[in-house]
């Protein structure tokens, strides 16, 4: 039996780590997944590059093709591996991540703070409905709190002065994207342009209702589709290997 996992999530932000819990109980009781973490101080560069250098020093002392996950900059991250070392993913899951890659929270809220000529808590207080819907006023200050530590300390394509842009298109390994439907950062019509670049079992599903973090309110639902995914995948590798025996 292998050491190593069969799927690796993917973290690029300490403070989000409670909203994905749910959902890696879910997968962590179905299958052998690791989870990969990067963070920086406030001091360093927020990097992609960096961040896709440091994910290839881990997998390239995998024995295999890992299933990589991400939602939102770590998904970006994971896709942006993907194309450049596709050798190393077995496959790519995308949660809240749009046909247009780089659009997460932090492009909002610095789009919001170049329009509106409110204060910062009064711009994360409106990011806070976009992400999680209507909450009372002490959820609201927690998730503040929350949303501050992430523009200090998570990576990021954005700034105050320059919004990225990552060039639109799929990858070379099977792909599954995920969003929903209640989404105000990653709406439906941005993941539906997702299918003018999947390929043939590749697949976009979509949940029904809950916002950004919609895995965190239903990682069963979320769960299911991803275990489904890499089933799928084995199957489909088991029976192209059968038909070259023949």
């Amino acid at each position: 039996m292998s050491k190593y996992p069969t799927a690796l999530w993917l973290n690029t932000s300490e403070s989000f780590q409670p909203f994905e819990a749910p959902l890696l109980r879910y997968l962590f009781a179905r299958a052998a997944i690791a989870r990969w973490e990067y963070s920086q101080s406030p001091d360093e560069a927020s990097s992609l590059k960096i961040a896709s250098v440091l994910l290839h020093d881990y997998l390239k002392q995998c024995d295999r093709p890992l299933h990589l996950i991400g939602h939102g900059t770590a998904g970006l991250l994971g896709l942006l591996y993907a194309r450049e070392h596709p050798e190393r993913v077995r496959s790519l899951t995308l949660l809240g991540v749009g046909a247009h890659p780089e659009i997460d929270w932090q492009a909002h809220y610095y789009t919001l703070c170049a329009q509106l000529p409110c204060d910062r808590v009064a711009i994360l207080a409106q990011i806070v409905r976009y992400l999680f819907g209507e909450q009372n006023y002490r959820t609201t200050k927690c998730l503040i709190e929350i949303l501050e530590k992430d523009l200090l300390h998570s990576l990021s394509p954005h700034s105050l002065y320059r919004r990225d842009r990552i060039t639109p298109g799929g990858v070379d390994v099977p792909l599954l994207v995920c969003g929903s439907a209640d989404d105000i950062i990653v709406n439906a019509n941005v993941l539906e342009k997702w299918r003018a670049w999947l390929q043939p079992g590749d697949e976009l599903w979509m949940c029904s209702e809950g916002p950004h973090f919609f895995h965190y309110l239903y990682p069963s639902e979320v769960g299911r589709q991803i275990v489904r995914f890499w089933h799928h995948i084995s199957l489909n590798r088991t029976n192209c290997e059968i038909s070259a025996l023949h």
